[in-house]
């Protein structure tokens, strides 16, 4: 089942993507995808629903149809750093012995095809394609055999990062991550049913056409269940909650020589069964 939100910025509704691509309304079922929406009780009811006898909204979703981002009220923007091994070496990290953790203000989610605005004076702002985790039952102290029961889906996200803020002006990596626009989430969630292996998804990402990024889930250093059950030791984790997992290889800063994006410029990126965003990069 993919879950999304769809209409006017702040004014999103809840709905679904039936089989034909067509969006359906949830709103007479659930308030929003949030929340206690994404418990495993709710989503099993969703998933008992006959999508043709749910209205139908008019419109293409990403075409004439705006979709927000695809979890709403979030309450968490969780992030994990240099967690590809590949990606870690095309920056000469080391690998982490432990999961990095950093965090997205809130206040940069938007939906997956809204423009990302470059914050002023920028000169290294750079993108990211991640495997986004959603938070469906929460907890903490998560055992990691049971961490993906407390899954409710998953979905594409851009961690567009400031570079100079993130690693020269002092202080955590955060200055450069939670700038508003930053936080592109969507098209929709899909739900663990439907996803298949999440240790072998195809992902990939485009600046104007050039593809900058093509990797793999598989290269993943610490796999979702584990980073789950490490981040519930740190705080509880609430449904809503958003994980962002890593990028592979092929972002700007690892070019030789660095390739930042100036505005002007399309992002488009995907993961296989998750969808596909496209931003265009506007000054700030």
């Amino acid at each position: 089942m993919k879950l999304l939100r769809y209409g006017p910025r702040g004014q999103e509704k809840p709905g679904l993507l039936d089989e034909t691509g067509k969006v359906r309304d949830l709103s007479g079922i659930i308030a929003d995808v949030a929340g206690a929406a994404l418990a495993p009780e709710t989503i099993a009811r969703l998933a008992a629903l006959d999508p043709a006898g749910l209205p139908l909204v008019e419109g293409e979703p990403q075409e004439g149809l705006r979709l927000g981002p695809c979890v709403g009220s979030v309450g968490k923007f969780i992030c994990i750093g240099l967690n590809y091994a590949d990606h870690a070496a095309e920056t000469g990290a080391e690998i982490p012995k432990e999961p990095i953790i950093f965090n997205k203000w809130t206040s940069a989610i938007v939906g997956p095809d809204d423009d990302v605005q470059l914050p002023r004076g920028s000169t290294k702002t750079d993108w990211e394609v991640e495997l986004g985790v959603v938070i469906g039952r929460g907890g903490k102290y998560i055992d990691e055999k049971d961490a993906l029961g407390h899954v409710a889906g998953y979905c594409v996200v851009n961690d567009v990062s400031e570079r100079e803020y993130q690693i020269e002006r002092g202080g955590t990596w955060d200055k450069g991550k939670g700038c508003d626009t930053f936080g592109p989430i969507g098209p929709w969630l899909v739900t663990p049913d439907e996803v298949g292996d999440i240790d072998s998804l195809a992902m990939w990402l485009e600046v104007d056409g050039r593809r900058f990024q093509d990797g793999s889930t598989a290269t993943m250093i610490f796999k979702v269940p584990e980073l789950i059950a490490y981040v519930s030791r740190f705080m509880s984790l609430q449904p809503g909650d958003v994980i962002s997992t890593g990028t592979p290889p092929g972002v700007g800063m690892g070019q030789k020589p660095p390739v930042y994006l100036k505005g002007g410029e399309v992002m488009r990126l995907g993961i296989d069964g998750l969808g596909v965003q496209t931003q265009k990069v506007v000054g700030g």
